[in-house]
């Protein structure tokens, strides 16, 4: 009766012992956990990988909760976005593998936080110099060459 057997519960055991790394996790993690469920969290940091480039300049995700994908945007970016919301439901979803995303809310994008920063433009590749004999090629080349020179500059 002493140790609490005699009344249907069992003893509470203590180990004082090197324990595993993996008993000691799930009472730490199960808090976050609850907050935040994993695949949300991967919608968050995976934002530009799951919907491309074009789309992650557009919207930024700012919270997943209950199935509803909170994203924000400015007016005109919201408004294209709203046309696109089956396919990039779709492709989140598909990314993911179950069907975490059910509706979209959009938010304005706050302006003071600015855009996302564009992608760095790819360095002009350096001319290639190659010896053309004289003719029509050579010149149609050449006036091609200047204008688009032109146009880059001007």
């Amino acid at each position: 009766m002493a140790n609490g057997a005699s009344d249907g519960k069992q003893p509470i055991r203590h180990v004082y012992g090197p324990r595993s790394l993996a008993s000691l996790l799930p009472p730490i993690v199960r808090p976050a956990l609850k907050a935040r469920s994993p695949a949300a969290a991967q919608v968050l940091a995976d934002w530009p990988s799951l919907v491309g480039p074009t789309l992650a300049a557009m919207a930024a995700p700012r919270r997943m909760s209950g199935g509803t994908l909170t994203l924000a945007a400015n007016g005109p970016a919201a408004l294209e976005l709203q046309h696109l919301l089956p396919q990039l439901i779709a492709r989140i979803n598909g990314a993911l593998g179950c069907a975490l995303v059910e509706r979209v809310r959009f938010v304005q994008q706050d302006p003071a936080a600015g855009t996302p920063p564009a992608a760095a433009r790819d360095p002009e590749p350096a001319p290639v110099a190659v010896a053309l004999p004289d003719g029509a090629l050579h010149d149609a080349l050449a006036r091609l060459g200047g204008r688009i020179a032109g146009r880059s500059h001007g």
